[in-house]
């Protein structure tokens, strides 16, 4: 979920029913070949067909940060996508990355068609998409056979309750080799119990947590997305510093002794007492 100026975007004619809602695609008028993705009105991709590297929603571009520093460049890396919507992040690792074999999880199958049919993957990507609830797919995957697990799923513009909690990461965690990595968008506002809560819950599985956010939503200024990665092994903080700094929105990354005092007295979360995060605030996409 991103946010985007509507001023420069160009609606295909009409919308088409999805399982999760109306979904429309908009022709971006700044850059040919792009189009983004919006269902019942909110930003859920963007992607450039014709350089499937251009990642313009802020968070996706930390999540991109991620996948270009988990391992040397170039390197083929087998990727579970928790959620699907334009394929965003596939296209990337598919050109950044090729050979890389990667799973997707989208319950909405009707979305899918509707991207596979109006936005084409890039030749050769290996990118296998199952319609089915992200957990549920998540689990039915064998023990140490993903490298990195990626999380960014929306029901509407809210990430579902079952999707933040430690018995979810306990999973996320079986199905990372070792060394793997896992990242998660997390959506949240002031006065971000959420995110908090999200940091405390990752740090209860994974030996290393860090977040990625812009400077403004870290001090609980406004509601924006965090990226949250986590891994048994060291994180590569020195090299996502100096490219979440030199982003056109730069952005902070917090880890250590900042970590302990932004997630505080913040108690990991559990099935058992797990809510969706908040809702946005009315017209921050309009």
């Amino acid at each position: 979920m991103g946010r985007r100026d509507r001023g420069h975007l160009t609606a295909l004619p009409g919308a088409t029913e999805v399982g999760g809602g109306t979904a429309e695609l908009l022709a971006d008028a700044d850059r040919d070949g792009s189009w983004q993705l919006l269902v019942n009105g909110t930003p859920q991709s963007h992607v450039d067909l014709t350089d499937p590297t251009y990642l313009e929603f802020e968070y996706v571009r930390r999540m991109g940060h991620v996948l270009d520093l988990v391992a040397e460049p170039g390197r083929s890396l087998d990727v579970v996508h928790l959620g699907g919507g334009a394929l965003t992040l596939p296209r990337y690792v598919a050109v950044t990355r090729p050979g890389s074999a990667q799973r997707v999880m989208e319950l909405d199958e009707a979305l899918t068609e509707l991207v596979r049919r109006e936005l084409p993957l890039p030749r050769n990507a290996r990118i296998r998409v199952r319609g089915i609830d992200a957990r549920a797919g998540l689990a039915a995957l064998p023990d140490a056979s993903a490298d990195v697990v990626l999380v960014d799923v929306f029901a509407g513009a809210r990430t579902p309750a079952h999707l933040t909690t430690v018995e979810f990461a306990t999973d996320v965690a079986r199905v990372l080799r070792p060394g793997g990595t896992t990242a998660w968008n997390v959506s949240d506002g002031p006065p971000l119990r959420f995110a908090r809560a999200e940091a405390a819950t990752l740090r209860a599985v994974f030996g290393h947590v860090a977040l990625l956010a812009e400077p403004g939503t870290l001090r609980g200024r406004r509601f924006g997305n965090t990226v949250a990665v986590a891994s048994a092994a060291e994180l590569p903080i020195a090299g996502l510093t100096r490219r979440c700094a030199g982003d056109p929105m730069p952005s902070r990354v917090v880890s250590g002794a900042e970590l302990d005092r932004f997630v505080g007295q913040a108690a990991p979360v559990s099935d058992a007492v797990a809510e969706p995060s908040p809702p946005p605030p009315a017209g921050i996409f309009d």
